[in-house]
């Protein structure tokens, strides 16, 4: 067994940079990335990231389960991705036009996703699922787009988590259904009277707070043939997913293509990009909206991106992750067995969500992932987990033991489940 011992300190620097950013960042930090709503255990700011690990900037070193929650699938610093970035950066990044790497990174994509005969960058999640949507629009003539109830397709207004800022109006033409319910999609469809422009749609149910849910084939299938019935496109969000699940689209595995896809976070391993990719009868509606950004066009992302994703294929990326993350359950499965506290994992291996039964406003997994945090692993309380190609066996024996750890907390704080 791992020994583990607890690495608690006084985290002085980042104390301090708390606040200074409490006087000059409204709130003293915003967005997913915030420690604000997590355990006083956790760090705000890092200093340095390598493999599967990362350092705050008061010198603590932990094994990193949330892989700056998604970007990271190699690994931080990966040394074929790093060449590449150093190589395009040498000649330029931010140019007056677009580096060849774009034209390369087109290519790559459209030859290993299936679905995919054009692509268009930009830089975040948000902006493609944006693009998406309008694309959708502009090639049916339609306004209305079905999303599932408490799924997350970005930060802009039409879809934001929270509704200060956001007007009625903003969200006017969307309309929901239940994930894996072919039924409630039937029924928004008629709601929303034969004006749908299309609908978008998760590999898998992840919302955040939620346990997890895969798709069902059949749903899958069904959503294909109604969308083509009522000619809407099918929009899948790869952001979180992509090149997670599988080397190529993430429902390729069960023979259901997308018209089009939104894809961010891995496909740079960590470096910023985002890309819609289509199917060609969509391709004159893309030429028709705009969109654009003065930093889209970067080289050295899009060089990143072809280095990262012709790794995944060379490197065995996505079996290496079921390994790990398969370890990584079946290790947590057996140190809360052992602790007498009830848990619940779903979702892929790859990107794995840990819930404890009844657990009233997280409290549980905040003990958990706090005591986990002070041994030098970092989980998170209320979102899927992420595994990298570069986690080790050794990288799961320390959480593992950390969440051994967790829950003896769990159980001391709340007694046996």
């Amino acid at each position: 067994m791992t020994e583990v011992i607890s690495q608690r300190r006084i985290r002085a620097v980042d104390a301090a940079l708390r606040e200074r950013a409490r006087a000059v960042i409204p709130g003293g930090m915003y967005g997913h990335l915030s420690a604000n709503g997590l355990p006083p255990e956790y760090p705000q700011f890092y200093a340095r990231a390598e493999r599967a690990h990362v350092w705050d900037v008061d010198g603590n070193e932990y094994v990193d389960f949330m892989c700056s929650f998604g970007p990271v699938l190699l690994g931080h610093k990966h040394p074929k991705v790093e060449a590449a970035v150093a190589a395009q950066l040498a000649r330029g990044d931010t140019m007056s036009g677009p580096g060849a790497a774009m034209v390369e990174a087109a290519e790559l994509l459209t030859d290993r996703v299936a679905h995919a005969d054009w692509a268009m960058f930009a830089k975040n999640g948000t902006d493609a699922t944006t693009i998406s949507l309008m694309i959708a629009r502009a090639a049916t003539g339609r306004s209305k787009v079905l999303a599932a109830a408490g799924a997350y397709h970005g930060a802009a207004p039409w879809f934001t988590m929270r509704d200060a800022g956001v007007t009625p109006e903003d969200r006017a033409n969307l309309r929901y259904y239940t994930f894996n319910d072919i039924a409630s999609v039937e029924e928004a469809v008629a709601a929303a009277g034969g004006d749908v422009a299309g609908i978008i749609v998760s590999p898998y149910r992840h919302d955040a707070g939620f346990d997890q849910e895969l798709v069902d084939a059949g749903f899958a299938r069904q959503l294909r043939a109604l969308c083509d019935r009522i000619g809407a496109a099918l929009i899948m969000d790869e952001v979180r997913a992509g090149f997670r699940l599988n080397d190529g689209g993430s429902w390729e595995p069960i023979g259901v293509a997308p018209d089009l896809s939104a894809w961010s976070k891995a496909i740079g391993n960590g470096y910023p990009l985002a890309a819609v990719l289509g199917a060609g009868r969509y391709a004159d509606a893309a030429t028709q909206i705009f969109v654009t950004g003065s930093f889209w066009y970067q080289a050295v992302p899009m060089a990143a991106a072809v280095a990262t994703i012709t790794a995944v294929r060379d490197e065995g990326a996505v079996p290496a992750m079921v390994k790990t993350g398969t370890l990584l359950r079946e290790g947590l499965a057996a140190a809360a067995a052992d602790a007498g506290v009830a848990i619940t994992q779903t979702g892929p291996v790859q990107m794995p969500n840990l819930s404890f039964p009844g657990d009233e406003n997280y409290a549980r997994a905040a003990a958990f992932c706090a005591r986990a945090v002070d041994h030098g692993v970092i989980f998170h309380p209320r979102h899927n987990w992420f595994v990298s190609a570069a986690h080790t066996q050794a990288d799961v024996e320390r959480a593992v033991a950390a969440a051994r750890e967790g829950f003896r907390a769990v159980r001391e704080r709340f007694g046996e489940s």
